[in-house]
């Protein structure tokens, strides 16, 4: 309640004479600053009883109102009384809180509403509360407007939180209003709305390690959803500054996303000073990203000490990290204790580490069932690894309809591993709209299938670009068929600029994908490029590409190394090339090794391809004639 009611400007305790002689020490100075108050408030009560006992109504009520102030409330309410009977509106309001501190609500609205009428905001604002409190919503609204428009910051306040418990439109006018009195309470509230705002409109503010997509997406345009920022950024930065902690924290993560870090730091760090257990949590992550664990981990435990379950879960990854499991696991179960269902599902994932596979199906099915998505794909994960492929299914069902890509992706393999590649395709693009990689190689694949090139085109070049091989293999091959035909090069001519199909090429081919790999050699090989199609070539051979091995020993042929060759073409024809092994045949044959030869020519003979095995049947049998004869 508002105890000084109108004569709060009648207190200035403020005006001392600044003691002459020796400087003090700034211990001395706050005490000779305490007794200086002490000195100034006992000269103002006297001087305010002697122009009582006077007859001067305004001090009688000053009087009485400091009494009260102190909690004298036997000293102070005969003075008010006085000087209510004397029709002093502050001595009525005042006299009404002191009736209120005494446990006499009833007796103090019957003042308050006397001061009220006679234009006391701060009683009007009294009056108000005590009408809400009673349950008396149309009183309340009437006397809380009355003080609200009187310029009263704590009526504003109190008008703008009833009506937002209707859910009337007016409270942020009031809320402003009050903010803008100064009042922190309401600038934070005004800042949470702007927000909200904010968040409908499309924009990036909210909780911590949670960020959605920027932009706005009613069609008004970002300026508007930056202008909303900046406003909630300014009622939050008004409040934090006057000691609000959830304000210093969402100002925090305001600044942390934008890349101001060394000030969300300090905000954080004020918040959580002042026992804000998210932001202790938050500038702990704060901390672990700038490297210093040790901090961090001192800032977690303290959060989590306070029930913070996001920080005790922290803290049990940086100790699983650590390879200290027991320790990760209690500090999990204390997440879950705090209600987080992210502890049951990094209990989950410690027990699957450590082979106790019952231990975390138990673990996953608690975290699934209180709605964790990932938890809930990984137990189809599990139930799937152990052959339970109906117990699977609706589990990933549920996952990817709460918004898991993985589990989307998931389905997707589980369809198509039935053979119902329709539905299959309609997962997988699903997953591939969030930008799921492998999904995206998939439709595309499929949309291949389906000749559809344009938007096969689309989803491969997303997941080349997302990190896929085998897409930046299969996108080259798309723009490889559609290039027109190249003038025949010879070997060792200037290396020509290259393509777009075979920079994804070599893409897929620096990444491991062993046909990308041999692609990238003729490639090399046919505008010349003599060493770089051997270097191409000897990779994927290496890596277990039979065409590798083929290639290499063609060009290793064509510059005279043919004993060399035969070592790649005796690779390749062991991995199953009947090329290679007809190639063999051939060398066999030339050196008068006709047995070694005609065994070659066996071989490329089942090998095929059908060219491949006619040459290979032909040259079989003339050189079982040669042998026979």
């Amino acid at each position: 309640m508002d105890v000084m009611g109108d004569k709060a400007t009648l207190f200035e305790t403020g005006r001392f004479v600044q003691p002459s002689g020796e400087e003090a020490t700034p211990d001395e100075s706050r005490d000779e600053a305490a007794d200086a108050v002490e000195t100034g408030e006992a000269v103002e009560e006297m001087r305010l009883r002697l122009a009582a006992e006077a007859g001067d109504v305004e001090a009688v009520s000053v009087l009485g109102a400091m009494l009260l102030r102190r909690g004298d409330l036997d000293g102070a309410e005969p003075h008010l009384r006085a000087a209510t009977a004397e029709g002093d509106r502050a001595a009525a309001n005042n006299l009404g809180v002191l009736l209120h501190q005494r446990g006499y609500p009833d007796e103090a609205a019957g003042w308050w509403r006397v001061a009220a009428v006679a234009g006391s905001a701060a009683a009007a604002h009294a009056l108000g509360r005590h009408c809400r409190e009673c349950g008396d919503e149309p009183a309340a609204e009437y006397w809380l407007r009355q003080s609200a428009e009187q310029g009263h910051a704590l009526g504003a306040y109190a008008l703008a939180d009833l009506l937002e418990h209707r859910g009337d439109a007016g409270a942020e006018r009031w809320l402003r209003a009050a903010a803008e009195r100064g009042h922190r309470e309401a600038a934070y509230r005004l800042a949470r709305a702007l927000d909200l705002k904010d968040h409908e409109q499309g924009g990036e503010l909210g909780e911590r390690r949670n960020p959605p997509a920027g932009g706005t997406s009613d069609g008004r345009g970002q300026d508007n959803g930056v202008a909303v920022r900046s406003e909630a950024e300014q009622w939050y930065r008004q409040a934090a500054a006057r000691g609000h902690r959830r304000a210093a924290l969402h100002l925090g993560t305001i600044l942390e996303k934008r890349g101001d870090l060394k000030e969300a730091g300090r905000w954080y760090l004020t918040s959580a000073k002042d026992g804000e257990a998210r932001a202790a949590c938050a500038l702990g992550f704060l901390l672990r990203d700038a490297g210093d664990t040790e901090n961090a981990a001192i800032w977690w435990l303290r959060a989590a000490q306070e029930g913070d379950g996001n920080a005790a879960n922290a803290l049990g990854a940086l100790h699983a990290e650590r390879g200290q499991t027991q320790t990760a696991e209690r500090w999990y179960r204390a997440a879950m204790d705090a209600g987080d269902d992210n502890g049951a599902y990094n209990l989950a994932l410690l027990c699957a580490e450590q082979g106790r596979t019952a231990q975390a199906e138990q673990w996953y099915r608690r975290a699934a069932y209180a709605g964790h998505r990932e938890a809930a794909n990984a137990l189809a994960v599990l139930l799937l690894q152990g052959g339970d492929t109906a117990g699977a299914e609706p589990w990933f069902s549920k996952a990817a309809e709460a918004g898991s890509v993985d589990a989307a992706f998931n389905l997707g393999i589980l369809f198509a591993g039935r053979g119902e590649e329709a539905v299959a395709l309609r997962w997988y693009e699903r997953a591939a709209a969030a930008g799921h990689t492998e999904a995206a190689l998939q439709v595309g694949i499929a949309r291949l299938r389906d000749g559809d090139e344009q938007e096969a085109e689309r989803h491969l070049r997303c997941a080349a670009g997302g990190g896929s091989a085998e897409a930046a293999y299969r996108l080259a091959a798309v723009l490889d068929a559609r290039r027109p035909p190249q003038p025949a090069h010879e070997l060792g001519e200037i290396v020509h600029e290259k393509t777009e199909c075979e920079e994804w090429y070599e893409r897929a081919a620096t990444q491991g994908h062993r046909r990308a790999q041999v692609r990238v050699g003729m490639l090399a090989a046919a505008r010349g490029d003599v060493v770089e199609a051997a270097r191409w070539y000897r990779t994927a051979a290496e890596a277990g590409s039979r065409n590798g091995a083929f290639n290499l020993g063609l060009l290793l042929a064509r510059e005279g190394s043919e004993p060399e060759a035969a070592v790649w073409w005796t690779r390749a024809a062991d991995a199953g090339h009947g090329r290679a092994a007809l190639r063999l045949a051939l060398v066999y044959a030339r050196r008068g090794e006709l047995a070694e030869g005609q065994r070659w020519a066996d071989l490329a003979v089942s090998l095929g391809p059908a060219e491949v095995a006619e040459r290979a049947a032909r040259l079989r049998d003339a050189l079982r004639e040669e042998l026979s004869a």
